[in-house]
């Protein structure tokens, strides 16, 4: 008999792990039935334990999980799973279900016709997420960041982030349409911060992120903005900033950049202690069905990449969706790790409200003409009392048209959310002069920073090469040797974190430098072990950051931009190992680092360190595009530099942090000319007072011929103007290409008053480089002077791909630029 207990124990366990592992896959996940249950084998089975696991496994929740490596989380997940549901508060989730259904239909019936991306068919995202809320005010969430696209926006804005009603009204009523004129952004796009008020009275801030209409490209950003909230509370406190993520079904299987997201999770420097993915999940993308979408039975397969649960949970069952919400956010809290809820419902409506789904989707459309709204389903499932359901509605349908008059009142477009206090000291619009501020430093002080950064602690095995590269530094220090761009990066680093401003780099191989030229980071040759010495400047300095990211440009990039939105005070850089990898994540630049202040009036001073210059290697590591940043930019919502020495380039990385005015820089950053000595500065030149825009020839006094160019050209010229002895010929630097310095280079053209020709020389194509932006503008203040360019060729590609076919072209720019025209 007992034999026979345990061998019965021994199948209903061998039956549940079946129902653990395939479960989901016959789970009621579908409320219209068009994803079928698959029917597998294992299940296929009456043994003991088959009726349990079914119930568990099979209902409107399929989770999977047995793809997790660690036995204490699959084994967590698996006793909540196999024990009875928490009872739900069926009549707060009935009003969250109203209030979103009626805030939908209020804005269809009254603006017809108006795109507004409806959430109809998913009504049970406002329950989930303020289920997730209140789950993570119990754990003491000290904030909650947000991410989606357009899709169900609008309502989460009002009924999950919290604003008013009638903000969202005056955005259709288009109260103040001269503010958006030129700028601005749709109403489905715009950021938002609120209050959300547990039902214990905990007070929580939500902060909904601004995205633009590149699906996932927020995703990034969102993480990077969680990651310096989450610094700025203090070690330790990854827990009390809580983000989530919610996003379309076709956009989680289709758009790489959530793959470079789910890779992020764990990793050094880009860990925010586990994130909420919720799947919006509609079955739809656009008008393409599932299988034209995803080759996989659920989009959320990719997930699968990392170790972390997928709870799928049909949106018709609330109380499923409610359980499904609390799973989450507890698991989350338990093991810092990354969760996914697949929350599987449908669309109302067409991709837009101006679409006719029924062209495309005409079966499924016409079922949904009869299909129930959820919250009658569901009130009609709990029992709810009719009187008291029928004030609810009309309490709900009361306030909508009060703030619609509220809205028609409003003279100027809201503004949906508040800025942190640390933005109050830091300003954009358009450049000033008066915005200046001094960069130098005493040669004194740059002796003492040197010092500091060439020591390392005792019985530390270095390794012989960095140790006599360290000796270098030191000489450059002390004036004893010209100080190259990696001692000059150190330099401007080492000040800014002992002037109390943390300093974080991120990009591929950063820490040494794509080039061997940095650093940052000196490891024992016998243990392994780091040590960063600017992390060892003082005691109060600001924290130094310098992580080797992941092969990815698009994640990183978006990480760090948003980073930089909640560190104002710091310096944030990313560096591309080579300039023009930089467009792998192109989406970053165009919609947020280029356009944010101009959408939604939101500042950032990252820093984008681009190594540039054609040195015979080829098309794909020589231009970092320099055309397409000015392209860009316009109304001075960028900077774009190329610092022709290491003492620009330190006075440029100062200047960045030192003034108030936040804007992106974008840096073309050197490669050969790194250890230089024509691009090498003297101590004496770091002692200067700031940063110059346009550098002058010092030798030539009265030019006939004046060579305008930046970056290492400029060199090329200045040596064979000396091999020349062409007095003739001043050379000029353009070291900020944007703001263009149009008055300095004016003055400058005023002390040559002989000169007659202006050559702009760039090593570039004629449809690359800065010629296009340069030409108008030397044009117009050339004075009547005859304008003509030197570059590469008419058109072409980067760069050719021979070392020596390159010095050959090289030669042949630098001789055509001292050409006489006849």
């Amino acid at each position: 008999m007992a034999t026979r207990t345990v061998e019965k124990d021994v199948s209903r366990e061998r039956t549940l792990d079946s129902f653990r592992r395939w479960g989901y896959l016959e789970a009621e996940l579908d409320p219209l039935g068009r994803l079928i249950p698959e029917v597998h084998p294992e299940l296929r089975t009456a043994e003991p334990g088959s009726e349990e696991g079914r119930s568990f496994y099979c209902g409107p929740i399929g989770l999977e999980f047995m793809h997790i490596p660690d036995p204490a989380r699959r084994r967590w997940l698996q006793e909540r799973m196999e024990k009875p549901p928490a009872e739900v508060d069926s009549k707060r989730t009935l009003e969250r279900l109203v209030r979103c259904d009626l805030l939908e239909k209020f804005l269809q019936t009254r603006y017809l016709g108006n795109k507004r991306f409806s959430i109809k068919g998913v009504d049970s995202l406002i329950p989930l997420l303020l289920e997730m809320f209140e789950e993570a005010s119990q754990e003491d969430v000290q904030r909650i960041i947000l991410a989606m696209s357009h899709r169900g926006r609008l309502n989460v804005v009002v009924n999950a982030v919290g604003r008013p009603p009638e903000e969202i009204f005056a955005g259709f009523e288009d109260v103040d349409p001269k503010s958006t004129l030129g700028g601005g952004d749709v109403k489905y796009h715009l950021g938002a911060t609120g209050i959300y008020t547990s039902p214990s009275g905990s007070q929580v801030p939500v902060h909904l992120v601004s995205n633009p209409s590149h699906l996932e490209a927020v995703d990034p950003v969102a993480l990077g903005r969680v990651k310096a909230r989450q610094i700025r509370l203090g070690p330790g406190r990854e827990a009390d900033v809580l983000p989530i993520l919610m996003h379309g079904d076709a956009a989680f299987a289709g758009q790489g950049i959530l793959a470079e997201v789910l890779n992020l999770c764990s990793l050094e420097g880009f860990s925010v202690g586990g994130t909420v993915h919720v799947i919006v999940n509609n079955l739809i993308g656009f008008t393409a069905s599932p299988h034209e979408l995803h080759s996989s039975r659920f989009a959320s397969d990719v997930a699968k990449r990392v170790p972390i649960p997928i709870i799928h949970v049909n949106g018709e069952d609330p109380d499923a969706v409610v359980r499904a919400a609390h799973l989450a956010i507890e698991y989350r809290y338990t093991f810092g790790s990354d969760v996914v809820v697949d929350l599987i419902g449908y669309r109302l409506y067409g991709h837009s409200e101006v679409d006719d789904p029924t062209i495309t989707q005409p079966l499924l459309y016409r079922r949904l003409e009869t299909h129930p709204t959820l919250w009658e389903a569901y009130a009609q499932k709990v029992g709810a009392d009719s009187a008291e359901l029928d004030g609810l509605v009309e309490a709900v349908k009361v306030e909508y048209d009060l703030a619609i008059e509220q809205a028609k009142q409003m003279t100027r477009r809201p503004v949906m959310r508040a800025l942190p206090d640390y933005w109050s000291e830091y300003f954009g619009g358009r450049y000033r002069k008066e915005y200046e501020v001094d960069t130098g430093l005493p040669a004194e002080e740059i002796g003492r920073l040197a010092q500091l950064l060439t020591r390392y602690p005792d019985g530390f095995n270095i390794h012989p090469k960095v140790a006599r590269l360290l000796e270098q530094r030191a000489e450059m220090g002390a004036g004893k040797r010209a100080i190259d761009y990696g001692m000059a990066e150190a330099l401007a680093y080492a000040s800014i974190l002992k002037a109390g401003h943390p300093v974080r780099l991120t990009g591929q191989d950063c820490k040494r430098g794509t080039f061997n030229h940095r650093h940052s980071v000196l490891i024992d040759i016998e243990t392994g072990e780091e040590y960063f010495p600017l992390q060892n400047l003082a005691n109060q300095q600001g924290s130094f950051e310098c992580y080797d990211s992941m092969l990815s440009e698009a994640a990183v990039l978006g990480f760090e931009y948003g980073y930089s939105r909640d560190f104002p005070e710091g310096l944030t850089l990313w560096e591309a190992q080579f300039g023009d990898f930089a467009n792998g994540a192109q989406v970053i630049i165009d919609q947020f680092i280029t356009a944010a202040e101009d959408k939604w009036e939101l500042l950032s001073g990252l820093v984008m360190l681009l190594p540039h210059g054609y040195e015979g290697q080829g098309p794909e590591h020589s231009s970092a595009r320099v055309e397409r940043f000015l392209q860009l930019a316009a109304r001075d919502n960028i900077q774009v530099a190329q610092p022709s020495t290491a003492a620009q380039y330190f006075h440029l990385l100062r200047r960045q942090i030192l003034r108030n005015w936040r804007k992106p820089l974008v840096v073309f950053t050197p490669k050969s000319m790194l250890r230089h000595p024509s691009a090498s500065s003297d101590l004496t030149d770091f002692t200067q007072p700031r940063f110059q825009t346009l550098i002058t020839d010092p030798v030539v006094k009265d030019a006939r011929k004046i060579l305008i160019c930046t970056g290492k050209i400029g060199h090329e010229l200045v040596r064979e103007r000396d091999a020349r002895k062409d007095f003739s010929t001043a050379v000029f630097f353009v070291e900020q290409l944007y703001p263009f310095p149009e008055s300095e280079l004016r003055k400058a053209l005023a002390q040559h008053p002989n000169s007659t020709e202006l050559v702009w020389v760039q090593e570039e194509p004629a449809n690359m480089g800065a010629l296009s932006f340069v030409q108008p503008r030397l044009n117009r203040i050339g004075g009547g002077r005859m304008f003509r360019s030197v570059k590469r060729s008419a058109t072409g590609t980067p760069a050719t791909g021979s070392a020596k076919a390159h010095q050959v072209e090289q030669k042949t720019l630098v001789t055509l630029a001292f050409a006489k025209i006849l």
